[in-house]
């Protein structure tokens, strides 16, 4: 049976406004895959911060304007660089949604090589280890891009959170940084790799000798 309907490539708030090039990125390498895709410029934020804050009215309304402009544009898969949007869009929205990184992994013989062995860290976000389960789709494709993971001792489903979810870092900054200070010393490289925008830019933030990398930033 063929697929009827469009395929949204979602980048989420962070990579819209303060990480563009990871969208950029994104939507480079899925070209490069074939893999076929829409973007909805008007979208407005998945809901998650509103529905975190327990603002559970608000969210409804957010989320009955958001499915809207999906049924507009005939939107049956949706496809984002950010964990917590696609675990919202799956448990909240009942969507069809997947993490960039399935997309990947899916397509992973067609996955360049881009590094003889280097040796990695990679760090896995709380919302795509801890709460979707999906740890070994990105760690194949880093492979498969040629690099050695060095794995943190607290990993996939059990890694330590870089500190800046659950809104810690927009209520309590102090802790979020020390907490991803802590999560940097525990690194076994000298780079480190995540798949999660947010903790991309917070150990980036917060790190002052390790690089901190985005999953597409190795890829291409």
């Amino acid at each position: 049976m063929a697929f009827l309907g469009n395929t949204l490539f979602y980048p989420g708030c962070v990579a819209k406004q303060k990480a563009m090039h990871l969208k950029e990125n994104y939507e480079k390498l899925l070209k490069e895959l074939g893999v076929n895709f829409i973007t909805i410029d008007e979208l407005p934020c998945c809901g998650m911060p509103m529905h975190y804050g327990g603002y559970k009215e608000d969210f409804l309304e957010h989320q009955e304007r958001f499915l809207e402009l999906l049924k507009e544009k005939n939107v049956k898969k949706i496809i984002t660089l950010c964990p917590a949007c696609a675990r919202i869009f799956k448990d909240e929205y009942n969507l069809k949604a997947v993490h960039v990184s399935q997309v990947l992994h899916d397509n992973l013989r067609k996955i360049k090589k881009k590094s003889d062995g280097e040796k990695i860290s990679y760090h896995d976000p709380c919302e795509l280890g801890r709460k979707m389960g999906i740890v070994d789709e990105p760690r194949e494709v880093l492979k498969k891009a040629g690099y050695e993971i060095e794995e943190f001792d607290e990993n996939k489903e059990n890694a330590m959170c870089c500190g800046a979810g659950g809104l810690l870092k927009v209520n309590s900054p102090r802790a979020a940084s020390r907490i991803a200070e802590l999560r940097l010393k525990q690194a076994k490289s000298k780079k480190i790799v995540t798949s999660c925008p947010m903790c991309y830019l917070h150990l980036k933030e917060n790190s002052d000798d390790i690089a901190v990398l985005e999953m597409s930033e190795v890829l291409l």
